[in-house]
């Protein structure tokens, strides 16, 4: 069992102030793997004053220099690509393929923003077209300064990245906080840092909870800029520390997304867009397509369709080849969930499949992947974001039905749109209230594109240019015409 009790500050490895041990789960086979520290505000102090003393030497480098180091983050993870995948599975209960997954998005992810920092050099300086005679004035872009990151459980690898990223492309020096659910895939940002001689100060990694690292960090005031992944209600706490110091904040929250599937779509191709907008990492991911909206008509053919397949599911052992779903990554979510399904029964909700059909493994934080059809849209399970391998579907008229109920929501983050006619399918997406919308596919963020959402799923974009942005201020310098 490994004891992380260090605190990576200024390149170094130092000592936690803090006192409490948290454990950390391997939650298929329910067993304490590490102890990881809850540091204190002291690490955070220490931490915040090494990346603003890096800050200057930093931004002085040009983004083609910066690259470098980005480029070696790549490097870095692929060569120890066998030991995250297997790291990711045991600590984050995910199976292989969706490990697998996640690694390369987050090596793609620090190879865009190589590219993006070195396109940024050739950006700075461009003049603007104005009608003062005898004026100029040009465009700069420069670093937001030092940011705090906050990362969630259900994604580590790949939230560090969409932030760790073009963080430092734009010349930020960072103070990251790891969830403490699931600390040890993000631990080898550290060692990569000192392998490839990025300065001291410019990355830092805090291990901790919320109370001991999260609460002082973004309440930090020589923090610039807040960046967190997470829970609406954690959020609107981070949002408020932020307005305290009156400083940037992105927020990626929380969705309840939509996918309709209208009269003319394939059944078959439907049902597998459908799973696996839902079962994806057993439910755990915020662009989880948890409400379905079908047409009458082709209603009953796919529940038929989603029921053969989820019959088929293989539940089990994250580091087997031959599993479909892993577990909850810890007790407190598959909790959570239960709960919800307490609240189903409670509501006399219908369940196609649940876990009264089926066996679940003898150990591991499970749940049965679930559907229940004909949902009513007051359900608590039709509004709230459930976090797991629940399933509510609907069944509608018309398109127009869809797509009202597809934007009553609090939330905006993602919908799918499933038709025969594939630019019916485009259509009904732009009427859609959500910041990514994909028809006739799967879930595919691209790293190129943005990824954010309206409503309460959150404030700010990451990925694509925008991401870069959003570390980024832009500076204008006015004055008459040099000879």
């Amino acid at each position: 069992m490994h004891k992380l009790d260090h605190q990576f500050i200024n390149n170094e490895w130092v000592k936690s102030h803090g006192e409490r041990r948290l454990a950390v789960a391997n939650p298929f086979e329910e067993t304490v793997i590490a102890e990881v520290t809850a540091g204190d505000a002291r690490d955070v102090e220490a931490a915040v004053t090494a990346a603003a003393n890096a800050f200057e030497g930093w931004q002085a480098l040009s983004g083609a220099e910066r690259a470098v180091y980005l480029e070696a983050f790549a490097e870095g993870l692929t060569s120890r690509r066998e030991a995250l995948v297997e790291m990711s599975c045991r600590n984050n209960g995910k199976i292989r393929a969706e490990a697998e997954i996640d690694l390369d998005d987050a090596i793609g992810c620090y190879r865009y923003y190589a590219a993006q920092a070195r396109a940024l050099d050739a950006r700075q300086g461009a003049t603007v077209a104005h009608d003062v005679e005898g004026y100029a004035a040009h465009t700069y872009h420069e670093p937001a300064g030092v940011v705090g990151l906050i990362t969630p459980w259900n994604f580590p690898l790949v939230t560090s990245a969409w932030k760790v990223a073009p963080a430092l492309a734009a010349g930020c020096t960072l103070v990251i906080k790891p969830s403490e659910v699931t600390p040890l895939p993000e631990q080898v940002m550290a060692e990569i840092a000192l392998e490839a001689g990025l300065p001291a100060g410019v990355f830092n990694l805090l291990h901790g909870d919320g109370e001991g690292i999260g609460s002082p960090l973004t309440r930090h005031p020589r923090i610039d800029k807040i960046s967190f992944t997470g829970s609406n209600g954690v959020g609107e706490k981070v949002m408020q520390a932020a307005a305290c110091g009156t400083r940037g904040v992105s927020l990626e929250l929380g969705g309840k997304s939509a996918i309709i599937v209208l009269e003319d779509a394939d059944v078959e191709e439907a049902a597998d867009w459908v799973m696996a907008g839902i079962y994806f990492n057993a439910g755990q991911i915020c662009s989880a397509t948890s409400r379905l909206l079908v047409h009458e008509a082709i209603a009953d053919d796919l529940h038929a369709a989603l029921a053969s397949r989820i019959d088929a599911l293989v539940l089990g052992d994250p580091l087997d080849a031959a599993t479909q779903m892993g577990p909850m990554t810890s007790a407190r979510q598959r909790d959570t969930v239960l709960n919800f399904l307490n609240v189903a029964r409670e509501e006399g909700l219908t369940a196609l499949r649940d876990d009264t059909y089926r066996s679940l493994p003898a150990k591991g934080y499970f749940v049965a992947p679930t559907l229940y059809t004909d949902v009513p849209v007051e359900s608590r399970l039709w509004r709230e974001e459930i976090f797991g391998p629940v399933l509510c579907s609907r069944r509608v008229a018309d398109e127009a039905e869809a797509i009202r109920l597809a934007n009553d929501s609090d939330f905006g983050l993602v919908a799918t749109v499933v038709s025969g006619d594939a630019r019916r399918a485009q259509q009904v997406g732009r009427r859609l209230r959500a910041g990514v919308v994909w028809y006739n596919s799967e879930q595919l963020p691209l790293v190129q594109a943005s990824w954010g959402g309206f409503k309460r799923s959150g404030i700010g974009r990451e990925l694509g240019p925008w991401g870069l942005a959003g570390y980024l201020e832009v500076k204008h310098i006015i004055g008459p015409v040099l000879d």
